[in-house]
C-alpha cells in the first residue's frame, strides 16, 4: 500500500461543512469524499491518504482515509486540459482543522518526516516510504489503531459535499471582484 498527500488550502477552498463532517467521522459513520489529485494517475483503491492543511495556521496533518476509487477525469473548463483528476476515498479519522490539527507542521520538519516535501502545491504527492512508516506509527499513537472503515449503507448523507466548498469559493471570489471595482 502506498500513501499520498491531499492538500487543503482554506485560502483557496473554504470548507464550511468540515466541522459537521469531522463529527460524523468521529461517531463512526463511513463518510466518503471526492478530492482532486493533481496529475497522479497511480493511486489505487486501498491506498492511504493523509490530509494536510497549508497556507494558514494551524498547518499540518488533520485527516486520513483509504482510496475507494482510482483517479478519474472530471470535466473542468477552468483547466488547460479541460478536466481534472479526482479520487474517491473514505475517511478513517478527521478533525476540524479550523480548530487544530493532529500532527503540526513543525513536527513534520523533524527527522524522519523531514525527508518528505510536505508543502506540495497540489494533491497526489506520494509520501516517501521512510516518512510513510513514521507517519503511520505516529498517527496510530495519536489517534488510536483501527481497521479501515466499512462501506455499509448508512442512513442519511454520508458524502462530504465539496460542492458546497466550491460554491463558497466562487461566492468569495465574486465578492472580492465586486469590491475591487
Amino acid at each position: 500500500m502506498t500513501a499520498f498527500l491531499l492538500i487543503w488550502s482554506p485560502r483557496k477552498w473554504p470548507w464550511p461543512e468540515l466541522p459537521d463532517v469531522a463529527k460524523r467521522v468521529a461517531t463512526g459513520v463511513a463518510v466518503t469524499d471526492v478530492w482532486g489529485c493533481g496529475f497522479a494517475r497511480g493511486i489505487l483503491p486501498g491506498d492511504r491518504v493523509f490530509l494536510h492543511r497549508v497556507a494558514q495556521e494551524p498547518k499540518g496533518i488533520f485527516g486520513s482515509g483509504y482510496v475507494t476509487r482510482a483517479p478519474y477525469e472530471v470535466p473542468d473548463a477552468a483547466t488547460k486540459r479541460g478536466y481534472r483528476l479526482c479520487i474517491d476515498f473514505v475517511y478513517d479519522w478527521l478533525v476540524d482543522a479550523h480548530e487544530g490539527v493532529v500532527i503540526p507542521r513543525e513536527m513534520l520538519r523533524t527527522h524522519p518526516f523531514s525527508v518528505q516535501t510536505w508543502d506540495a502545491q497540489s494533491s497526489g504527492t506520494v509520501i516517501k516510504p521512510i516518512a510513510e512508516g513514521a507517519l503511520e506509527k505516529r498517527w496510530a499513537e495519536l489517534t488510536g489503531k483501527r481497521k479501515p472503515p466499512r462501506l455499509d449503507a448508512q442512513p442519511g448523507p454520508t458524502r462530504s459535499s465539496k460542492v458546497t466548498a466550491h460554491a463558497a469559493a466562487k461566492k468569495h471570489a465574486a465578492a472580492k471582484g465586486v469590491r475591487k471595482n
